[in-house]
């Protein structure tokens, strides 16, 4: 069969599979299901194996249990507290299931001689056995067979309340599937070379289909998902292949010499020697620079690893060969720290540094954007206002993006197109899982700084509940008392009548009037405009302020080493990176740092995810480690949000899980580029 019947096959509309028709179609429409792909792809939520099943004879009570019987009896019984009850037996007992809600409909849902597969805690009621509001699946109706509902094996598929309307509960969606399989299964090509399936034992295609919904055991179930995982991570990998080989054979970019005299003065004369990390990845950049190959590198280094000195070797390598730099940064506070970074290391030898942000007064923006223009400005730093229209500049080389994630692709596009074949390097202090690399990043070379510079102390953390607050806030007076400044920050600006959560406002006006009265406590936030932000940053860093009341503003980039103690509110709220980039925001001078997260969830309880991230946190400083404990936690859509960042929805995939399947998948598809380009494909 030709490439196009395959491709008619799987993208026939849904409604002209046999059986369903008009008005299921638009119910399966809904869901997501509008061709005969989005049926396939459509998998169980899990399976039901009967050889692992319980008789009900064997069933000991005080356990959450699967068995699976037929319904023998049903029965609404009305008066002050109706339920619905209904007597299931096998060939060994019989069992009673019992709802108190809903009682009425349920008894509309049930028929004798009905198969069906419950699970639930068994308990022991007047000496006979009973579960109470058990998940129940309709394995087959009364009087229906078929291997498809009695087979070792059942799919069990999520199915919507217009679905069960329609006929299509689990037992009508798997009819429907194995009608749907039989029809059309064996017309899709598969496009996998067979030479890769040969090498990595892969199911074909079609195969793996039937058998991820129709399976006879449940090894076949993961060799089923293991191909259709495959086929997601190794399409994505060869997109992103081919679009670094794209760049690669576009040799018409900047061939920088390697500066001999800029750079290496500049780092000669800083107080502290670099790390060996910083040397190599600087060695890997200015040999991606010297190539006519326009670079398009990932740079990450954990918090405080010293990743913005890396990036000014690059930045002085570009001036040394008569190029412009840029270096943008997302919010004005960290524009403003790279400015006085780089300002004060590069301009004793004569390098010209512009601050570019938005709001400056009309006068000084017209005098920055000639000196751009003109290209006295050799290295420009500043937010999205670098990208602006009316922003010309002279002989742009060298463009640096940090923490990029929070940069759209239009924006980075924009930064691209103010000069021509520019190298690019992107940069961040998150810490990103390796499969997030792989696949977001796919296509970029990375480096890594894994080491911190020496002397760093590891910042003591610890998880404590909120009524311990005073307790922690006395804490955090000594510390002040002793010469030191203090964050304390909120997850909200202002008190929201959606959320039980105290806001920085509040915070600030409790700190300020009782549990840090007496201390010099200032507020800091998003919605103030950029002179107050300023001035409020300023005064911390000079000591005048003592205790400063945030958001997470303040969560990137900010550098105050005197700041020894980080207190965050309600926990809970934030991500494990946010929480990893807060509490890098202490532990930057000489002094022991401490973070303190502070919650009202409590172990066990609903949030038990929070406050696994959150112990996470307690053990471990790596921020690498972390970044890989919230991505097997919430997932990469969360982590990355899947539509800001590019980053593809999978169906089968699970980059907390597959990450050697990753591993695999880019390296068949960078065999297969490598292929074409030797076929001149």
């Amino acid at each position: 069969m030709n490439q196009v019947n395959k491709l008619e096959a799987l993208e026939i509309p849904i409604e002209q599979v046999k059986g369903i028709g008009a008005k299921r179609g638009a119910v399966l429409r809904e869901t997501g299901i509008e061709t005969v792909r989005d049926l396939f792809y459509y998998l169980p939520r899990r399976y039901l194996d009967r050889s692992t099943v319980l008789s009900i004879d064997q069933i000991p009570a005080g356990q959450e249990v699967t068995l699976i019987g037929q319904v023998r009896q049903r029965r609404f019984i009305p008066g002050s507290k109706p339920r619905f009850t209904l007597v299931v037996e096998d060939d060994t007992d019989d069992i009673t299931c019992v709802w108190f809600q809903g009682g009425r409909y349920m008894q509309r849902n049930f028929n004798e001689g009905d198969e069906l597969a419950l699970s639930g805690k068994v308990e022991l009621f007047q000496g006979r056995r009973q579960m109470t509001h058990p998940e129940y699946e309709f394995v087959s109706p009364a009087g229906e067979q078929g291997l498809m509902h009695t087979g070792g094996i059942i799919p069990l598929y999520t199915t919507s309340a217009d679905m069960k309307e329609r006929g299509l509960r689990s037992r009508g969606f798997r009819r429907l599937m194995h009608g749907a399989l039989e029809e059309f299964a064996a017309k899709i090509e598969d496009d996998l070379p067979a030479a890769i399936r040969q090498r990595l034992e892969l199911m074909d295609l079609h195969e793996s289909l039937k058998k991820v919904h129709f399976p006879q055991t449940l090894e076949e179930v993961r060799q089923a998902r293991r191909r259709l995982a495959f086929d997601e991570l190794f399409n994505l990998q060869l997109r992103l292949a081919r679009l670094r080989q794209e760049r690669l054979n576009q040799a018409d970019g900047i061939a920088f010499k390697r500066g001999e005299k800029l750079g290496p003065n500049i780092f000669s004369s800083l107080p502290f020697a670099l790390t060996g990390a910083q040397l190599r990845v600087i060695d890997e950049i200015l040999a991606d620079m010297e190539r006519p190959i326009v670079m398009n590198r990932l740079l990450q280094g954990d918090v405080g690893s010293g990743k913005t000195l890396v990036a000014l070797a690059a930045m002085l390598n570009a001036v040394e060969n008569g190029y412009q730099a840029a270096l943008m940064a997302p919010t004005e506070i960290l524009a403003e720290q790279h400015y006085a970074n780089v300002r004060q290391w590069v301009e004793p030898f004569g390098v010209q540094v512009r601050y570019l942000v938005g709001g400056q007064r009309a006068a000084l923006r017209r005098e920055l954007l000639a000196a751009i223009a003109d290209g006295s400005a050799a290295i420009v730093v500043g937010t999205h206002a670098l990208i602006q229209e009316g922003v010309e500049y002279a002989n742009l080389g060298m463009a640096v993006v940090d923490e990029q994630h929070r940069f759209g692709v239009e924006q980075r596009a924009k930064l691209y197109g103010k000069g021509h074949k520019i190298d690019v390097l992107v940069m961040t202090a998150t810490p990103i899982p390796r499969t997030l690399a792989m696949t977001e990043y796919g296509d970029l070379e990375v480096s890594v700084i894994d080491e911190l510079p020496p002397g760093r102390r590891p910042v003591r953390t610890a998880l404590r509940r909120a009524d311990r607050r005073p307790r922690i806030f006395a804490f955090a007076a000594d510390e002040v008392r002793a010469g030191r400044q203090v964050y304390v920050v909120y997850p909200l600006i202002a008190e929201s009548e959606k959320m039980d959560l105290k806001s920085a406002e509040e915070g600030f006006e409790e700190l300020q009037g009782e549990l840090l009265r007496g201390f010099k406590v200032a507020l800091l936030h998003g919605q103030m405009d950029a002179a107050e932000k300023s001035a409020v940053m300023e005064a911390f860093k000079d000591g005048e302020i003592q205790v400063l009341v945030s958001t997470t503003v303040i969560e990137v980039g900010v550098d105050v080493p005197n700041a020894t103690v980080m207190i965050i509110e309600h926990a809970e709220r934030f991500g494990l990176a946010q929480l990893h980039q807060l509490r890098g925001r202490v532990g930057r001078g000489g002094e022991q740092s401490y973070c303190i997260m502070v919650t009202d969830l409590q172990s066990g309880r609903e949030g038990s995810d929070a406050i696994e991230r959150l112990e996470t946190m307690c053990m471990t400083q790596d921020g690498f480690e972390i970044a890989e404990k919230d991505l097997e936690i919430r997932g990469p859509g969360e982590i990355f949000g899947t539509r800001q960042s590019g980053l593809p929805e999978f169906v089968v995939a699970d980059l907390a899980d597959n990450e050697d399947l990753l591993r695999l998948a880019r390296r068949e598809a960078l065999r297969l580029v490598e292929e074409e380009m030797a076929a001149g494909e």
